[in-house]
């Protein structure tokens, strides 16, 4: 059945390559649309790569405003994207130093993370978003514990972080590696635990890279040493290691990763050498780990950093800027949109050294369905992906049904008709949110279900009917 879908889904999503302009710039894209682009002229240009852009994170007031936060070499802004074709800068908060390659941003609550690895001196910065959007308040800015980090994590009230170092447990041993905080106090963090006091000598590199986390479970990019999984028990504060892939097709440094809905499929990538594919990898059995496929948008380019939704799987991927694979078949991931953020270098190549050009980043979670790139010589790109999913309201597989009303009033109900109902066959009805979070499942074996809006955010909503006829997809819209 999933090979029916995804031949069906290719079909939907064929398109010829478009290009779309902005001025005088014109870029390639297929089905993803340029709402805007913002770029400070101002901001310098560090001196080894020319980057001027690093990280970016989004965050939603939860009353309809949504704001990008962009990582410079000098700081970092908090960009007013409620009017997606018409960003604003609501505040900027300095850096300590400049010329940062680094920044990378996490939010918790109304709280934003900010860290950077660059040499000292740098800090950990916490910032208040709740009074956007006026204006941001830092309510932290210490490098006591710790000052330097390359990345972080937010999961369940807990910082994760990668390669933390300097700051007062500096001299404990714990530098370096994958440290974890407590966000009880969301503006004060604790330091709770590091993988080196459990595993000294488990990582010859000394570095979690980055890491992905689904409830307690952590899967760290652990650069040339490979992907480790842990389980991090707050209990009894400590790190349990539970898998490893120190081997794999096309191995580099291990870089980062991001997990499917159902928490089958990591889907990872290395960064060095330059142009190494995508990996899919089965983590359904943890005692069987296997790489199922491996893909490249062009070979050349670099893979960055993924962020999924459901099976959607937005990449940041340097030169040539955002694609958007769906990996619901992990034997074989197909490919549904790209936007080539970095216009300088054309889809398909040559691509020029170094490496470190176009797309940093990307976040595809805000509840508009827009998504946020940063490419780190251009600045933040705000993007319409709805093309992809435009097709959806049609067939998919075999299996048509309809969804009413379409936009809904929250708290209403939306129905659910099956036209081509077959008795005896069960139909799985699952709703989920933009970001791929299962917000309601039922299994029915009549021709009809109701699904309540009772609760939900307003925005963009998917709901998924599957039975051994196929599936079929729709976008719902709560109002």
């Amino acid at each position: 059945m999933i090979q029916k879908y995804m031949s069906a889904l290719a079909l939907l999503m064929l398109a010829i390559q478009v290009p779309a302009s902005h001025g005088q710039t014109v870029y390639d894209s297929q089905n993803i649309s340029l709402l805007s682009n913002w770029d400070d002229p101002s901001v310098p240009a560090e001196p080894n790569y020319s980057i001027r852009y690093n990280g970016v994170w989004g965050w939603n007031d939860g009353a309809g405003r949504e704001y990008a936060i962009l990582g410079s070499t000098t700081g970092v802004y908090f960009i007013d994207v409620t009017n997606p074709t018409n960003p604003v800068v609501a505040d900027f908060v300095p850096g300590r130093r400049s010329g940062c390659i680094w920044r990378e941003l996490k939010t918790h609550d109304h709280y934003a993370y900010l860290v950077s690895d660059d040499s000292p001196p740098n800090s950990l910065q916490i910032v208040d978003l709740q009074y956007l959007p006026d204006s941001v308040h830092v309510v932290y800015d210490d490098n006591t514990l710790f000052e330097r980090c390359h990345t972080i994590f937010v999961e369940d009230g807990l910082l994760y972080g990668g390669i933390v170092s300097g700051g007062s447990f500096a001299g404990t041993g714990i530098q370096g590696n994958m440290s974890v905080f407590d966000l009880s106090n969301p503006a004060n963090p604790v330091f709770l635990r590091s993988i080196k006091n459990d595993y000294p000598n488990l990582l010859p590199t000394n570095q979690v890279h980055d890491m992905y986390v689904r409830n307690d479970t952590v899967y760290a990019s652990s650069s040339f040493d490979g992907l480790f999984i842990f389980r991090y028990n707050r209990t009894t504060n400590n790190f349990v290691l539970l898998a490893s892939l120190t081997a794999y097709p096309g191995q580099g440094y291990n870089h980062s990763g991001a997990l499917t809905d159902d928490g089958n499929t990591f889907v990872f990538m290395d960064e060095v050498p330059n142009g190494l594919p995508v990996k899919v990898l089965d983590v359904s059995d943890f005692s069987n780990l296997t790489v199922t496929s491996t893909f490249q948008s062009n070979p050349g380019p670099t893979p960055h950093n993924p962020f999924i939704m459901g099976n959607t799987c937005y990449i940041a991927y340097y030169q040539d800027g955002l694609q958007v694979y769906d990996v619901s078949d992990p034997y074989n991931p197909a490919r549904l949109g790209y936007f080539d953020t970095h216009y300088q270098t054309a889809i398909g190549g040559p691509y020029p050294s170094p490496a470190y050009q176009g797309a940093w980043g990307a976040y595809p979670y805000l509840p508009s369905g827009h998504v946020l790139v940063s490419d780190m010589q251009n600045g933040l790109y705000v993007l319409d992906p709805s093309a992809i999913f435009s097709g959806m309201n049609e067939t998919v597989g075999g299996l048509s049904f309809t969804a009413y009303p379409n936009p809904v009033t929250n708290g209403s109900s939306i129905s659910i008709s099956l036209p081509d109902f077959k008795a005896g066959n069960s139909y799985d009805v699952r709703m989920l949110s933009i970001d791929g979070r299962l917000v309601s499942q039922q299994v029915i074996s009549t021709a009809s279900a109701s699904i309540s809006t009772q609760g939900l955010d307003a925005g963009c909503y998917f709901v998924e009917v599957r039975s051994e006829a196929g599936v079929g997809i729709r976008k719902v819209i709560v109002e």
